[in-house]
């Protein structure tokens, strides 16, 4: 596997963007972490890379692992426009767009701008819209042991032992959290005018969901399917908010062949 980082200067000069890159041929995937930080989605990264040809590109959403996020960059539709700059940028076409709770956000926001560079979208345990009665849990008063719970269908699989980290990473994980708090604007993860860009969604566009996440349930994934003309809706057993982690191959799978099914320029198997 080779692993690439390039930082690009987009927005007019306004903001950097660090990207790595797994992969150096076949189908271009965008893939968008979500407020765990990039550490969240590397891995899989790395072996949809491996085990399909596929380039991978997983940016830092500015203000994560100790990047900068400039004053004005707020909300996720301007991350979003920032995105389809990127695309624009790196030249990439035939892209799936892949994107892991409020990186779902983000995907569906570049998804409602109609780029032409993307030829699929898959929102995987996303947020962003208010569903009445199945709100976004508030993970910001959590322990990590309390947020784990939550998150994962074997929290056992995944135990966190804070008095390990070192200063340094205590300070990236609270950069983070202060990042995903800009983020998720007022409303807590949640943007009520997003249903009506969705509706605007030309995209083949898959939302694949974790039964067992308990941040974000699986009605609050059917009703987002709904949001998005020909959504299709996939539950995925035995894990929960971040399935990349919990259980990447049984992810993977659906993530490949629901972007290769709408892949214009097939690589060869």
């Amino acid at each position: 596997m080779t692993r690439t980082t390039h930082t690009l200067t987009l927005d007019q000069g306004t903001v950097d963007v660090t990207v790595d890159q797994y992969g150096e041929q076949g189908h271009p995937f965008l893939l968008l972490h979500g407020g765990g930080g990039p550490a969240t989605v590397t891995p899989f990264a790395g072996l949809l890379s491996a085990q399909r040809p596929a380039r991978v590109f997983t940016p830092v959403h500015p203000g994560f692992d100790g990047t900068t996020r400039p004053d004005r960059l707020t909300d996720v539709p301007t991350l979003a426009r920032i995105y389809a700059e990127l695309l624009d940028t790196l030249g990439l076409r035939d892209v799936a767009v892949v994107g892991n709770s409020i990186g779902g956000w983000i995907a569906a926001e570049l998804a409602a701008l109609g780029s032409d560079r993307i030829t699929s979208v898959t929102l995987v345990n996303a947020v962003g819209i208010a569903v009445p009665g199945h709100p976004v849990a508030d993970t910001f008063p959590l322990t990590p042991v309390e947020l784990s719970r939550l998150s994962f269908h074997d929290p056992s699989k995944f135990r966190f032992d804070p008095s390990a980290l070192t200063d340094a990473q205590r300070a990236v994980m609270a950069g983070n959290r202060a990042a995903l708090q800009v983020y998720s604007g007022p409303h807590t993860m949640a943007d009520p005018t997003l249903t009506d860009r969705l509706a605007k969604i030309a995209h083949p566009t898959l939302v694949a969901w974790g039964e067992s996440d308990q941040v974000v349930d699986a009605h609050y994934g059917r009703a987002y399917a709904e949001a998005v003309p020909g959504a299709e809706f996939r539950l995925l057993r035995g894990t929960g908010h971040m399935p990349q982690t919990e259980t990447p191959e049984q992810l993977l799978t659906v993530v490949w062949d629901f972007a290769d099914a709408h892949a214009t320029h097939r690589p060869q198997h």
